[in-house]
């Protein structure tokens, strides 16, 4: 059976628990590329049993890191994954048509679908959307971003609602230690670019977002799992506007 020519990449450490699930549904790829950034755990093991290129690189922030792992590609259509997601067979027939279809886009956007409190959202959702397929040539990654980088395209990206499955936010302490960790990441970032906090955004930004993910994107469908994502989410908008604030008043 012939692979269909895409590159995979895989930014990676310590992710024995999900990256063998996100392997088996990259078989139909021609190449699947892991940069390992020093796991401890037999995430490489598994990786290289899957057929994976493993290629060790020291911790150099999210976007250096998907610019070196992307710099390793072979083939100039290229599949950016993260270990704890996983490709139905439905969005792999997607990519194969994307590659071979006439059309102007260097790039597809597409939908994930979060795995949280045991179950996958409504599909009356409005679900996130990534842009993961992309010609390597036109992607360019914002380098000194420390979360959320990217990457950037100055020509047409092309739309599809056929969705990933991501397993990263299961449960509720996993999300909120993300959230923590992302809105430090990216308070830093504003920082330094020279953002300051807004007063009348830190008190409308909690009841705004929730109104947004529970209303507006439709997380009502998916009952109290939709009512809870959807503070969680409140929550970790807060979180980016107060960690400014104290960044502006304690540096």
């Amino acid at each position: 059976m012939s692979t269909i020519p895409v590159s995979v990449f895989i930014i990676a450490q310590d992710e024995e628990q999900h990256i063998g699930r996100l392997l088996d549904s990259c078989q139909m790829f021609d190449e699947i590329i892991v940069v390992d950034s020093g796991s401890k755990d037999n995430t490489q093991s598994i990786a290289e049993s899957k057929g994976a290129k493993v290629v060790h690189h020291d911790w150099q922030g999210y976007a250096r890191q998907k610019h070196f792992a992307m710099g390793l590609c072979q083939h100039e259509w290229v599949l950016n994954l993260d270990a704890d997601e996983e490709l139905t067979d439905e969005f792999v027939n997607e990519v194969q048509s994307f590659i071979a279809g006439n059309h102007d886009c260097v790039a597809l956007k597409c939908r994930r679908n979060d795995l949280f409190i045991g179950r996958f959202f409504s599909r009356f959702t409005r679900l996130p959307t990534n842009t993961r397929l992309f010609l390597k040539a036109h992607a360019k990654y914002r380098l000194e971003d420390k979360v959320h980088e990217g990457p950037d395209f100055e020509k047409k990206i092309g739309y599809t609602n056929v969705y990933f499955k991501h397993y990263g936010y299961s449960n509720i302490a996993e999300l909120t230690d993300k959230y923590n960790k992302y809105s430090s990441l990216k308070a830093e970032e504003k920082f330094h670019k020279g953002k300051r906090p807004s007063v009348l955004k830190l008190i409308l930004i909690y009841p705004l977002e929730f109104i947004r993910n529970y209303l507006v994107y439709r997380y009502c469908f998916s009952g109290l799992r939709g009512f809870i994502f959807s503070h969680l989410s409140a929550y970790y908008a807060l979180l980016k506007e107060a960690k400014l604030f104290e960044f502006s008043k304690t540096s």
